[in-house]
């Protein structure tokens, strides 16, 4: 699978995400919480990570080998796209 590392940090994600809400529902300790959420946030920029690195290994990679300029530049765009996003964050 060409996503395995990023789901695997996904599904844990969503189990810290499930610990967070309950750890509310618990009304426990608001730093606990927040440690908890830091957490879960690590380890989806991780698998964000992931799956950047992956599109460039694979659909960058493939668009520039072809030479076809229009989907080189495509590719390129929507790595701008990201970027720019993340610049925001």
């Amino acid at each position: 699978m060409k996503h395995e590392k990023a789901l695997r940090k996904l599904k844990t994600a969503r189990g810290q995400i499930d610990a967070a809400i309950k750890m509310i529902e618990d009304e426990r300790y608001c730093i606990d919480i927040s440690k908890q959420l830091l957490a879960t946030i690590s380890l989806l920029k991780n698998a964000h990570s992931e799956i950047l690195k992956k599109h460039i290994e694979t659909c960058v990679k493939d668009a520039t080998s072809s030479k076809d300029a229009e989907e080189i530049n495509k590719k390129l765009e929507e790595l701008e796209e990201v970027f720019d996003y993340l610049k925001k964050t």
